[in-house]
């Protein structure tokens, strides 16, 4: 099942301050999109809450990964969005990867809580996917923010920790303040989302005068859409046969997402278990 498309709009920023060129059709994105006709126009995935653990995982994603290489035009890219294993094993966490692989497509991670052992050890994890935790990306005439938003295996009443908003602080100036960019990372951001963490808008406001377009999440198991003055924040249901959707829904898939002319068209792929 297809859910009808979902329009992102860019962040009301780069209406304020870039008005003048707007009118005269110059925003800073379009001008990028225009050197090449197709550099601001792609398509990629965005997974969430893969949680690998049971004899039953192998062949649910087998069915994943046929239905990502199915999509044409191809994906250029994929994100998971944390929450790859049940408990943070080389076991749950090296088949993700295997998996990752197989999709022929780069692939950019973050960690979630269930990333962690039951011993609060995310070591396999930062063996298994290096330098996958704080890090910038740029994909054509897009910026990408990957963060770590975990507080080791808690999953709720948490706080995002002092290293994520020191490498922020450190790398948000050399981003480009006009240019279309994404943020994805495991908890939910948007205000009045289920274990959205305590002290989420002190990680949104750093973006205030940034032209972000969406913000990808996972930990709720559920659809959500938020607005954050111009941004869209996003929760989806989990791709996962192991556990269930928060909100009693059963469809389980993922966002297959269009970028085009500094906006996203978001659609929701469902796969079916058999």
């Amino acid at each position: 099942m297809k859910n009808r498309p979902e329009t992102l709009s860019r962040r009301s920023w780069i209406h304020r301050s870039a008005g003048g060129l707007l009118a005269a059709g110059l925003w800073p994105g379009h001008l990028r999109a225009a050197g090449n006709g197709e550099g601001g126009n792609f398509r990629f995935i965005v997974l969430n809450d893969t949680h690998f653990c049971s004899d039953a995982c192998p062949g649910w994603f087998e069915r994943v990964s046929k239905s990502i290489l199915a999509l044409d035009p191809k994906p250029e890219f994929c994100l998971l969005v944390g929450d790859l294993a049940q408990d943070g094993g080389k076991d749950e966490l090296g088949p993700i990867r295997d998996f990752l692989r197989q999709l022929g497509m780069p692939f950019h991670v973050v960690p979630g809580n269930h990333d962690y052992t039951p011993q609060n050890d995310r070591s396999i994890y930062d063996q298994l996917f290096p330098k996958q935790l704080n890090y910038r990306l740029d994909h054509r005439d897009w910026q990408f923010v990957g963060l770590d938003s975990t507080e080791g295996t808690k999953y709720s009443n948490t706080k995002i920790q002092p290293a994520t908003f020191d490498w922020l602080d450190d790398h948000l100036p050399k981003l480009d303040r006009a240019r279309p960019t994404v943020l994805f990372t495991h908890f939910p951001l948007a205000e009045g989302v289920r274990m959205r963490p305590l002290n989420a808008d002190d990680l949104l406001a750093r973006f205030t005068d940034h032209n972000l377009v969406a913000v990808f999440n996972g930990h709720f198991h559920g659809f959500t859409e938020n607005l954050y003055g111009g941004t869209t924040i996003t929760t989806n249901r989990c791709c996962a046969i192991s556990r269930g959707n928060h909100d009693k829904t059963t469809e389980k898939g993922y966002f297959v997402c269009s970028a085009k002319d500094g906006e996203i068209v978001r659609e929701f792929i469902e796969v079916r278990p058999s």
